[in-house]
């Protein structure tokens, strides 16, 4: 174990999460490369009375990966990847990030859902639920979980799966970090690629009522296979985008066809018809598609997310206004369909409720200049202020901050909530692990 203290040369580096909105100076920061290594940097916070905070990829838009005066888990350097082709399995050390874990197992032509964002770190998204380009495909990305290893904060290591500790290994499906430090993840991998149909495709966002609506009612009946999300955003000064659309707004369409590429260009083929004035869906290589919308450290961040059973024209409305009218040009607003797999699962199987919804809004505020946070934020609470009456009150705790306990109740439901503050009572009584989205001990 490493210990990195304020007056370590690399201690500002080491701190830095994803979102710039965040500043938080831990006491240490402990850098663990082992199980013994995670069980002695909680002995020491025990010893010192400090809070814990665990950190992956730092992608916790509330700041979850890092605390002010208290000590800091960090799991990084636990970098090893085995894959397995012959069982389709890999395990992954807590400290892997999408882009590695793709890159390794596409070498075998395998994949299972992955964070869209190549950075996002493998543990905080899968111990959150874990939602991706091929959920409707391969269910959510812990539904793919064989076992986790962890640490509990008694120092306790423990492998919980289907056969040990299926209780913990329930509750490790979306309930977060509450239960204990997950040091690796074996999961079930899918045959995918390396080269997959992928792709954007960009229209004018003058047209984008007419757009979300055509891709709603396309979604309605798509094929499991096609993943998807509608994006508003602003033209980058990219190459691809034609000079007369950069700066401006876009509604763009993102696609993922988890199947044959054969198959998928006659599948998209109802998006080619609605001649988007930029089309980049084509076989591309499925690894080169998971860092297509990677955002670059160093921004200021506020997210939100509802589930919605429908998407009706009012509602679709709500979300092409605020999609218009983005407070920052950062700022991207995001709708994605749901069903296939991700339905197929009850939702007593893990923690995770509201599994039939049908589509998700995701309020995306990103910008650079501290002067402009009310704003952003504002902007985030307005939408969902006035998409309230489409949304059937579940959300997805990853796509969401600091909401407060009634939300953090809402994604789970009454009886999936109880259960986990129960799991919550039995390893973790004290709640050390509450630097989260936190379960309460019953």
């Amino acid at each position: 174990m490493e210990l990195i203290r304020p007056t370590d040369g690399r201690y500002d580096e080491l701190r830095a999460v994803f979102n710039a909105g965040i500043d938080r100076r831990p006491a240490v920061i402990a850098r663990c490369a082992t199980p013994d290594d995670v069980a002695d940097a909680l002995r020491l916070a025990r010893e010192q009375g400090l809070a814990v905070a665990v950190r992956a990829g730092g992608h916790s838009v509330a700041g979850f990966s890092v605390n002010d005066g208290g000590l800091v888990v960090d799991v990084r350097p636990m970098q090893d990847v085995a894959v397995d082709p012959g069982e389709r399995t890999v395990t992954v050390g807590a400290g892997v990030t999408w882009g590695r874990f793709d890159r390794a197992t596409q070498e075998h032509g395998l994949a299972t859902t992955g964070g869209r964002v190549s950075t996002t770190g493998v543990a905080g998204l899968t111990l959150g639920g874990g939602s991706g380009w091929l959920e409707r495909r391969y269910g959510l990305t812990c539904d793919n979980l064989r076992s986790v290893d962890l640490v509990t904060a008694a120092g306790e290591r423990l492998t919980a799966s289907a056969t040990e500790e299926p209780d913990l290994f329930w509750a490790l499906h979306g309930g977060g970090g509450n239960f204990g430090v997950a040091t690796s993840f074996t999961f079930d991998l899918h045959p995918l690629g390396p080269t997959v149909l992928a792709g954007l495709q960009l229209w004018p966002g003058s047209v984008g009522r007419d757009l979300a609506l055509a891709f709603r009612d396309l979604m309605e009946t798509a094929d499991e296979r096609l993943g998807n999300a509608l994006v508003f955003l602003t033209g980058p000064p990219e190459p691809f985008v034609p000079e007369h659309l950069q700066g401006t707004t876009l509604a763009a369409i993102a696609l993922l066809w988890a199947g044959d590429v054969d198959d998928g260009m006659e599948a998209t083929r109802p998006f080619r018809e609605l001649r988007p004035e930029v089309d980049l869906v084509a076989p591309m290589p499925y690894a080169d598609f998971q860092c297509m919308i990677d955002d670059p450290p160093g921004l200021r961040q506020y997210w939100s997310g509802d589930y919605h059973d429908a998407m009706p024209d009012d509602a679709v409305d709500v979300f092409v206004k605020y999609g218009a009218d983005r407070v920052s040009p950062l700022t991207q607003q995001l709708m994605v369909a749901w069903g296939g797999a991700i339905a197929r699962v009850p939702d007593d199987a893990t923690p995770l409720s509201h599994r039939s919804a049908r589509w998700v809004t995701h309020p995306f505020a990103t910008w650079s200049d501290p002067v402009d946070d009310a704003a952003n934020v504002e902007w985030v609470h307005a939408f969902r202020r006035d998409v309230a009456r489409y949304t059937n009150g579940g959300t997805y705790l990853n796509f969401i901050g600091a909401e407060g306990q009634d939300r953090i109740r809402a994604a789970y439901g009454d009886a999936n909530h109880a259960r986990l503050q129960q799991v919550k009572r039995r390893y973790d009584p004290e709640n050390t692990f509450r630097g989260n989205q936190n379960i309460q001990p019953a």
